[in-house]
């Protein structure tokens, strides 16, 4: 009879791991080069510029590099109407176009427009003090439109749809 036992799964494991081991020891080791640059420290108890940031500051920092401002504040005043008049006039007015600093509203009915018209000082000042003083200098308030019968790129001068009722 034979005294070799059958190998057990503990030794395998660990004849496995020697080889490893001895193959790892007859690798050449890699040279450590110095990397030149600026060597990293720590920035302590503050955030540092890799550190995670919040999306807020992120968005600001890339507007001011983008010089995108000017826009962001024209944008502002068209998403941010409601919160910047009031929800009672926003439910009655909308602002249209922004030229040239001069805010174009459409009023809802000639009587908003009227009373809109009598409150346009305090809604520029509500404006400037929220947005800034460049963006939007004048106010023009429009009454609702009524339609137009002209349809299509060309048209005949003349009384209009009324002549064919009659």
């Amino acid at each position: 009879m034979s005294d070799e036992r059958p190998a057990r799964p503990s030794d395998i494991a660990r004849a496995a791991l020697e080889a490893a081991r001895a193959a790892s020891a007859a690798r050449p080791r890699p040279t450590r080069r110095r990397v030149a640059g600026p060597r990293r420290t720590w920035t302590g108890a503050r955030p540092g510029d890799d550190d995670p940031q919040p999306l807020g500051s992120l968005v600001d920092s890339l507007v001011a590099a983008q010089d995108w401002s000017e826009r962001t504040k024209v944008g502002s005043v068209f998403g941010r109407w409601s919160a910047m008049v009031g929800p009672e006039i926003a439910a009655h007015c909308a602002p249209q176009s922004l030229t040239e600093g001069e805010l174009l509203v459409v009023a809802e009915s000639t009587a908003w427009a009227t009373q809109l018209r009598l409150l346009a000082p305090s809604i520029l000042g509500k404006l400037r003090a929220q947005v800034g003083g460049d963006v939007v200098t004048r106010l023009r308030v429009v009454g609702p439109t009524a339609p137009t019968w002209k349809k299509g790129p060309r048209s005949v001068r003349g009384r209009g749809p009324r002549d064919t009722y009659g």
